[in-house]
């Protein structure tokens, strides 16, 4: 028996003390911070009013025959084409106003950059769209458009001036 107690020797596990010693000796790191806390922001659902898109449209009942005829609105006849109807609403742009002598103007910008003065009672757009009033910001216009079943329906659009979002 003592000749096995020779045999081994008493520091056996010398290696793992020193290099437990060695990590134990080297700088402690710092841990990161913890990231800061947001509180949680509730989604508002905007369209809870508007039909669904995977509900089929409504059906509207069919039109009678004086519906589908619109009596009284249609297209001016033997009218002279202004300037700006060869323009569709969506290329031109309000750019500004004058007023003079009681009378007031807007200054309507085309596509290819030229600025135009227009008046109450003035027409531009391709759908017969006639100027009903001038404001500071905007343009008031009623168009002339085809219903889809040979008859005309008037439809209100608006020109803002341009740079107010």
């Amino acid at each position: 028996m003592l000749l096995l107690a020779g045999c081994t020797s008493e520091d056996q596990y010398a290696d793992i003390r020193g290099f437990m010693n060695d990590v134990a000796d080297k700088p402690k790191g710092q841990l990161a911070p913890l990231p800061e806390f947001e509180p949680y922001q509730p989604f508002t659902y905007g369209a809870a009013n508007r039909r669904s898109p995977f509900d089929p449209p409504p059906v509207a009942p069919p039109k009678t025959a004086e519906q589908r005829k619109n009596i009284g609105v249609k297209p001016p006849k033997d009218h002279v084409k202004q300037y700006l109807e060869r323009f569709n609403l969506t290329s031109l742009s309000m750019v500004g106003t004058l007023q003079q002598n009681n009378s007031t103007w807007a200054l309507v910008e085309d596509n290819t950059g030229g600025v135009h003065m227009v008046q109450v009672g003035d027409y531009m757009g391709s759908q017969w769209g006639q100027i009903e009033s001038i404001d500071d910001s905007r343009i008031d216009i009623t168009e002339i458009v085809s219903d889809g079943a040979s008859g005309w329906l008037r439809r209100p659009r608006t020109i803002e001036i341009k740079g107010l979002d």
